[in-house]
């Protein structure tokens, strides 16, 4: 939780726009649970992973499809994607800029 509030303190949202906050739990491949908590103004957002015990705050990224969200750096990050009910967790590598997928198969749980 202070995780949380850390990333909304830093986030680039708009100090007086409207946040929206959903979290969702997502069951990946192996039954491994993914809660994350999305926050959001209606153009920018980040999301708050809890994987393996640790909060991991991401920020929306420009996506081909469906939505992306990482850590605004060249070095290495976790990245989150998703489209529509479905999720992944990548490793993008920062020197080579490959990405490897970490979690795949996430299902949206209703």
């Amino acid at each position: 939780m202070i995780r949380l509030v850390a990333a909304l303190a830093l986030c680039p949202l708009a100090a007086h726009a409207e946040l929206s906050m959903n979290t969702v739990r997502y069951t990946c491949e192996r039954g491994v649970e993914v809660p994350v908590t999305y926050v959001s103004d209606g153009a920018d957002g980040v999301a708050v992973l809890t994987v393996e015990g640790r909060q991991i705050s991401l920020f929306s990224e420009p996506a081909d499809a469906g939505a992306r969200y990482g850590w605004p750096s060249d070095g290495s990050n976790y990245v989150w994607l998703t489209k529509g009910a479905d999720a992944t967790l990548n490793w993008k590598d920062g020197t080579s800029g490959t990405e490897a997928a970490l979690l795949t198969g996430c299902m949206e749980q209703q």
